[in-house]
């Protein structure tokens, strides 16, 4: 009986995940697919055979595997230092680097191309500064549309997952073992390739996992910075459903993307699921030491100038280039915000996307949170069958072409009792199918970690249900909580692939604005995408940096 009702509970906490993911990420998709596959009722399997059989097809592919490849391997080795600092040392403004190391993974990916563009690019800062110096007539850096370009941007961008993971994960492991190698005359080299790697490898495999899902469905960072010559996966779905409008060849690679990232989500959810790991939990603060020898100071002091170089130059040289005008400094960039143009693209002054986003924000944060929880709960569950297989079925979404899911809401959600095409709640649960994913990941191994004794205890002592929830549950997931709420709202302000399609022109977000403005020419309305960028970034800041506050008040 008790074994029947704790399934009952089980599946109803899935209900309404399943629900959400049932009607806005597997009916748009089937949608597609079937209009691709089945496009007179009957089947045809002509995108398969073309893309097997044309060379250009297999290139892409080949392609988008070696750059995420190559991308993961690049920031594994810049960030495992960082990740040691992370976990071992304390040393003042810690809290802020944390802050500022999560930032670029929650800016959009027009906001990340706009800054390398605004520090490297032919007319970027470095370049204005080499040629003033060496009195030279052009550019001597040339990494426009390059590879080298966006695949500095992809360690930019996945830098802190790597630092938070393996950091956190690292912070947590028991020392008696290095001790006791230590004592019986294992040098340190030893010591490290023989215990601390061997228990560190299921977090640098989660990971490097999701690093190369993320670079494997890059798209504003491989189509600005890469220009036209390269295209990924991702990339060439949007050219095939929006440019060409060939929706079997669209279908077809979204279909392959799909199940190679499945695949790579149930790997990942196996590593979490037996080495507890999170994606953004600090980790045995109490264990950290303070710099005391010239080798800490000087190992601490090289991996931040190095981290302030990588991560903190490219949003510099935003804040930078946002108040340079032709003729020095201005805020006229700013203040054009919140005028009307005339031959404006919006029906309403700029700045109102700003409070769109933030609109969609705090909404898509709320409902991210409530199904969020309650699919973690579900996963939670003690001896749940299948636990890895639900975990990567709800995760999908995060490895699925936000192109695609776009495109799959706007020929699907537009017929009654579901016309929700000109409705800003298409763009709330577009973003909250991006962002309950990482809800997820925040509070999977919290509450993991609650002991079942102490909910029985409780239970024996006469509370309820609900007060074991209110009571025991909620104070020790609260931290994680406030993480999933922080990331979501980030996200949403950052969602740029899906809102590509979903917003309307009434009421565009801050990532669709300013990749509007960097697609018209003119000083100014480049200016103006500098200037919302930095806004943007202002905004995810402030979020970190509040939760920041509250985690390091909730330890005292």
């Amino acid at each position: 009986m008790i074994v029947q009702q704790q399934k009952t509970k089980g599946w109803l906490l899935l209900a309404a995940p399943l629900l959400f993911l049932s009607l806005f990420y597997f009916y748009p998709l089937l949608k597609i697919f079937s209009l691709s596959f089945f496009p007179d009722g009957s089947w045809t399997n002509s995108g398969l055979v073309r893309f097997f059989s044309t060379p250009t097809y297999l290139r892409i592919l080949w392609f988008t595997c070696w750059q995420a490849a190559l991308s993961t391997l690049l920031t594994l080795i810049v960030a495992l230092p960082g990740a040691y600092i992370y976990a071992h040392y304390s040393f003042p403004g810690k809290g802020l680097v944390r802050v500022l190391t999560t930032i670029p993974f929650v800016l959009p990916t027009v906001v990340t191309a706009t800054a390398f563009r605004a520090l490297l690019g032919d007319g970027g800062l470095v370049n204005t500064l080499l040629m003033n110096l060496f009195h030279l007539q052009g550019p001597p850096i040339h990494l426009n549309q390059s590879i080298a370009f966006f695949l500095l941007a992809h360690v930019f961008y996945n830098y802190a997952l790597v630092m938070r993971i393996v950091g956190g994960y690292w912070a947590g492991l028991a020392p008696e073992l290095q001790q006791a190698a230590s004592m019986l005359g294992a040098s340190p080299c030893r010591v490290f390739t023989k215990i601390t790697l061997p228990l560190l490898m299921p977090a640098i495999g989660s990971a490097a996992l999701l690093i190369f899902i993320f670079c494997f469905t890059s798209f504003g960072v491989v189509l600005i910075l890469g220009g036209p010559k390269f295209a990924t996966l991702e990339v060439e779905i949007y050219r095939q459903a929006i440019h060409l409008f060939n929706l079997p060849m669209a279908a077809t690679l979204s279909l392959i993307q799909i199940l190679m990232n499945f695949f790579l989500m149930w790997l990942h959810a196996r590593l979490s699921q037996r080495a507890d790991l999170s994606w953004f939990e600090g980790g045995g603060s109490e264990k950290l030491k303070p710099a005391r020898t010239r080798w800490d100071v000087f190992w601490i002091t090289a991996n931040m100038g190095f981290m302030g170089i990588l991560l903190l130059a490219p949003l510099l040289a935003l804040v930078i280039r946002s108040f340079l005008g032709d003729h020095g400094w201005t805020p006229a960039y700013y203040l054009a915000l919140f005028t009307q143009q005339t031959d404006s693209l919006f029906f309403v002054p700029p700045a109102s996307a700003i409070f769109n986003s933030i609109g969609f924000a705090l909404a898509t944060m709320g409902l991210a949170l409530l199904l969020g929880l309650s699919a973690a709960a579900f996963i939670a569950l003690p001896k749940k069958t299948g636990a890895a297989l639900w975990d990567a079925l709800i995760m999908l979404p995060l490895a699925t072409s936000a192109v695609t899911l776009g495109f799959g809401y706007i020929i699907t959600l537009n017929k009654p009792p579901l016309n929700l095409r000109n409705s800003g709640l298409l763009v709330i649960f577009a973003h909250t199918l991006v962002a309950f994913p990482f809800v997820i990941r925040c509070l999977l191994p919290s509450l993991r970690r609650i002991p079942t004794a102490l909910r029985e205890a409780a239970a024996l002592l006469g509370a309820s249900p609900l007060q074991i929830k209110l009571s025991i549950d909620l104070p020790l997931i609260s931290k994680a909580l406030m993480g999933g709420a922080v990331f979501a709202f980030a996200i949403s302000m950052g969602e740029f692939g899906a809102s590509t399609f979903v917003t309307r022109p009434q009421t565009p977000t801050l990532p669709v604005a300013i990749f509007r403005f960097l697609s018209r020419p003119g000083e100014l309305n480049y200016g103006q995408a500098m200037a919302m960028s930095v806004i943007l970034m202002l905004v995810t800041s402030l979020a970190f940096f509040l939760l920041e506050k509250l985690q390091t008040a909730g330890r005292r």
